[in-house]
């Protein structure tokens, strides 16, 4: 009897705005799911398809990994964010040689910019009504 290849799972949790990404990896052929859809259906637009691979393509290992990632709140830009910052996270934990590549990108990093809270009187964060002098 052949062995079977065992299936290694790594995790990483990304976050970006409102959206929060919980991402698994495991060793396999380089396909992409998002909440149980293929990338290509999730992701309509073709440059967050690319930044939810950048990760990979830095590290030379968009065909040897298979990520699976569940991805809640925010918008879809937002969570391509979430799920890039989760897939730099779970390939640290995957292989440590790999840190130093995703850090000088930028990938391990926290986007710590929010939407900014509005403020009474204004019609926005800061938008304010319009001014008349009579």
């Amino acid at each position: 009897m052949a062995t079977k290849k065992e299936k290694i799972t790594f995790y990483g949790t990304g976050r970006r705005k409102k959206s929060i990404a919980r991402v698994r990896i495991t060793n396999g052929n380089g396909t992409i799911t998002i909440n149980n859809k293929p990338l290509d259906e999730f992701l309509g637009i073709e440059t967050l398809k690319v930044i939810v691979k950048q990760p990979l393509v830095a590290t030379n290992s968009l065909d040897k990994f298979d990520v699976i990632a569940k991805v809640t709140g925010g918008g879809i830009s937002g969570q391509a964010g979430a799920i890039r910052h989760g897939i730099a996270r779970a390939l640290v934990e995957a292989n440590a040689e790999y840190r130093p590549v995703l850090k000088s990108a930028g990938f391990l990093t926290r986007d710590a910019r929010m939407k900014e809270r509005k403020k009474y009187g204004l019609k926005k964060a800061r938008k304010a009504p319009q001014f008349s002098k009579r």
